[in-house]
């Protein structure tokens, strides 16, 4: 629970707001029909309520996640930030290391290669210390 505590709490606003966007719309239908000596038709109310959610949905919601995950895609999928660059880079150094370290070399690329999870994808912080330098 504690692990996907942003996204419960995400999902709890969105659906304590959306509730609360229905129950006030019901009220503004009903003052409406009545404003128009109308009958308040409950098929009426959910088409209408439906079209505006998804008019909301469609304009805000639906352009930040656009926004979101299509700059995530494209800044981390082939851009010049991406971690095809980075894996270029540490096999650009892992040579020069070997061309300037000789034997050790080799111990030393592994010995961070494990520290800093690079064979699994997954940076480990803060582990400058462990190496002797910082």
């Amino acid at each position: 629970m504690k692990r996907y505590a942003y996204g419960w709490i995400t999902a709890l606003f969105f659906l304590s707001s959306i509730a609360a966007y229905w129950v006030f719309g019901w009220y503004a239908f009903v003052n409406e029909a009545r404003e128009h000596h109308g009958q308040v038709q409950i098929s009426a109310y959910l088409v209408e309520m439906g079209r505006d959610t998804f008019e909301n949905w469609q304009s805000e919601f639906l352009q930040l996640l656009w926004q979101v995950l299509g700059l995530a895609y494209f800044l981390y999928v082939g851009s010049p930030a991406s971690k095809e660059n980075d894996d270029r880079l540490e096999a650009k150094v892992d040579e020069l290391l070997k061309m300037a370290g000789g034997e050790r070399a080799q111990a030393l690329i592994d010995e961070m290669d494990r520290r800093y999870l690079r064979t699994s994808g997954h940076a480990k912080p803060h582990g400058h210390g462990d190496l002797g330098y910082e």
